[in-house]
């Protein structure tokens, strides 16, 4: 993966780059939109909690298909307020720790999701090289 970082444009302001480019022949790896949804149906109250099931979900669909967090190239996630995207960065920030390469990435406030209790939803973009 190559960072795309012009010089002409502001610097990203959070951890992300502006562009990547993909080696020929990847293989992209689509994850669903991933819900703060716990294996026994629990739902946490805040934003980080949600956020960090929605990463530790997508860590799991992509270790399925043998990659982890580095192979991320775009995260797209979606908060119903503002006042969720602290909570919701602090999980992104610690899925990428370590991560050399930084995704671009895509954050929008929606009105809602299935149930009231959700407050965040991740979908990840991943390559493998083949």
């Amino acid at each position: 993966m190559r960072i795309l970082e012009p010089k002409t444009i502001a610097p990203p302001f959070a951890r992300y780059s502006h562009g990547v480019v993909l080696p020929a022949g990847c293989e992209i790896v689509k994850t669903s939109g991933q819900l703060g949804l716990a294996v026994d149906n629990t739902v946490p109250p805040d934003a980080f909690g949600q956020a960090k099931i929605c990463f530790d979900n997508t860590v799991a669909i992509l270790a399925e298909a043998g990659l982890d967090a580095a192979a991320v190239f775009h995260l797209q996630a979606y908060v119903t307020d503002r006042v969720h995207m602290q909570g919701y960065m602090q999980a992104r920030d610690a899925l990428l720790d370590g991560v050399e390469d930084q995704p671009t990435s895509t954050l929008l406030i929606v009105s809602g999701f299935t149930r009231p209790e959700f407050v965040v939803e991740v979908e990840v973009w991943a390559a493998k090289p083949v």
